[in-house]
């Protein structure tokens, strides 16, 4: 019999844990590499600017010196929005991005590579 696939609200190497930053924010457990996609964090559901956080999207934390993940649009479905790594990420490391008034739409980075795609542990 197969192994029953169950939702999962973040990537076994990521958890929610108090910020220095504000409040709660997302971290890595385990190193993460440069271009790692680390999951879904918006859903653009209506325009203009109506998107549901996934609790990826509604933990990771903004900071306007050295972020370490970026935004990006999915190409293919250009109503989802991911997160990915843009340099490597330390266990412990808190993840964090760029934003204002929290509008995926404006602060997508043009990272027109490929990116890794999340693999989960057996």
């Amino acid at each position: 019999m197969a192994k029953e696939e169950m939702y999962k609200p973040l990537p076994s190497f990521l958890t929610v844990d108090k910020s220095e930053i504000h409040g709660l924010g997302i971290f890595a457990t385990k190193d993460v590499a440069n271009q790692t996609n680390l999951g879904l964090s918006h859903v653009l559901v209506d325009k203009p600017n109506i998107f549901v956080r996934t609790p990826l999207g509604g933990f990771v934390n903004h900071t306007s010196e050295n972020p370490n993940c970026v935004l990006i649009r999915d190409i293919n479905f250009t109503h989802l929005f991911f997160i990915m790594a843009i340099r490597h990420i330390k266990a412990g490391e808190e993840l964090t991005i760029t934003y204002q008034s929290y509008d995926p739409e404006k602060y997508i980075d043009d990272h027109d590579t490929e990116f890794e795609e999340v693999k989960e542990e057996e």
